[in-house]
């Protein structure tokens, strides 16, 4: 599954949605929006993206992912719009036989997300200044 949403995402759905009788392994990763982004003090995230190329490009790197390792289930979730301090603005689950396999197949999804999909996030910090940073950077 592949989705973009503007309502909170669930680690609990997430991981349940992954879990295969044909797979020993489930790996989940959570990004969280932090308090502290180098020195400054981040309050909240907004995230905006180009919505049916962004799903395209997560549609390709779950097919990328699907042709290197034996992946049971897929799923890649990330949210738009305003996020607080402490909320999830991206998940990536996969299950496969092993968890080395997993391990290595969630990884790649994620690093791939962040170096190809066009979502953007506006970081807000305690100051009151805001700078929008751009895919592909931490």
């Amino acid at each position: 599954m592949i989705l973009l949403t503007p309502n909170p995402i669930s680690h609990a759905e997430l991981t349940e949605a992954v879990r295969s009788p044909h797979c020993g392994a489930v790996v989940t990763f959570l990004g969280t929006v932090r308090d502290i982004t180098d020195e400054a003090v981040t309050v909240a995230l907004d995230y905006e993206a180009h919505g049916p190329m962004a799903e395209d490009k997560m549609r390709q790197i779950e097919a990328e992912t699907r042709e290197r390792w034996p992946v049971g289930e897929f799923h890649m979730v990330h949210r738009l719009g305003h996020l607080e301090v402490g909320e999830i603005s991206v998940g990536v689950a996969v299950s496969c036989p092993h968890r080395a396999q997993a391990f290595e197949a969630c990884r790649h999804a994620i690093d791939r997300l962040k170096e190809l999909v066009p979502i953007w996030k506006q970081e807000h910090w305690r100051d009151g200044s805001t700078e929008w940073v751009h895919p592909g950077v931490s």
